[in-house]
């Protein structure tokens, strides 16, 4: 009986096994096939798939340089975006999500009740509106457009607010006001220091959606010197590029290795954020 009961379980381990190597396998071979493209001329491509890099980077680099494609400025102006926007955003989420778990005050359902609305809602839908309203406030054309919305991102409040509720510990916040702390001291040396994984996890997520947000961009920014990095790539499918497969490549892979670096270095914040805040005692 025991014999059968882990022979069965190897089994069962043998075919997650199977089934998790196959998904890493589909998702990183389109991701290779890119970054290999990358290193090829127009002609290699044309060619057929190859798996083995080449030796053309310096040439299709310098293609996209020739023809007018600042894509270091478009890094910057990404770079600058996504990290000024991921703090903000992780900070007043949780912020929010704090007073919301910690405090009672009516209309506190309803309250998370609207958030949770707002997280269903996509951006398209109210993306009119949201430009006449930064027009309003003269912030077309202007980073603050991009960056100032994200203090309220209700996704990043939904996710800290049920990560929040695994973690907080009444007995150290009354121990906090009890040493006569304020309520935004014991937010900051208590409460942050805690729930520091989630805010990693949080982070991650946040910058990567800041770094790909295209349509808000695209709407909002009009000046070719503050493009930011999703922009100008789209631009590669203008006729000055359309034959520079091997150049196309190399702009859509400078766009998605920052992102696999980030994931690469913080994927163990995820697995524990994700982690400690499914679990609640």
């Amino acid at each position: 009986m025991l014999q059968s009961y882990h022979f069965r379980t190897n089994v069962l381990r043998t075919l997650v096994y199977i089934v998790l190597i196959f998904l890493l396998v589909i998702t990183i071979i389109p991701i290779w096939i890119l970054l290999v493209n990358a290193t090829r001329s127009t002609f290699e491509i044309q060619q057929g798939v190859s798996i083995l890099p080449s030796t053309h980077v310096i040439e299709n680099y310098n293609i996209l340089l020739g023809r007018g494609l600042n894509l270091w400025q478009g890094f910057s102006n990404s770079l600058f975006v996504s990290v000024t926007s991921t703090i903000i955003s992780v900070y007043f989420g949780l912020l929010t999500a704090y007073g919301i778990v910690v405090y009672d005050f009516p209309g506190k359902k309803a309250l998370y009740n609207f958030i949770l609305v707002l997280v269903m809602i996509p951006m398209q839908l109210s993306i009119i509106g949201f430009y006449q309203y930064m027009s309003k406030l003269g912030l077309t054309d202007n980073y603050a457009s991009l960056i100032l919305p994200t203090i309220a991102s209700a996704g990043t409040v939904f996710f800290a607010k049920q990560y929040l509720e695994s973690i907080v510990i009444q007995e150290l916040i009354d121990a906090g006001r009890i040493d006569g702390s304020s309520e935004l001291g014991i937010f900051h040396r208590i409460m942050l220091p805690i729930a520091a994984p989630g805010a990693f996890t949080m982070a991650i997520f946040a910058f990567v959606a800041s770094w790909n947000n295209f349509f808000n961009a695209f709407i909002l920014i009009t000046s070719r010197s503050k493009y930011t990095l999703p922009m100008l790539v789209k631009t590669l499918q203008g006729d000055v590029y359309r034959t520079e497969y091997g150049s196309i490549y190399l702009g859509l892979a400078i766009t998605v290795v920052p992102i696999i670096i980030i994931y690469a270095i913080f994927s163990k914040y995820i697995v524990s954020g994700i982690a400690m805040g499914a679990v609640k005692e």
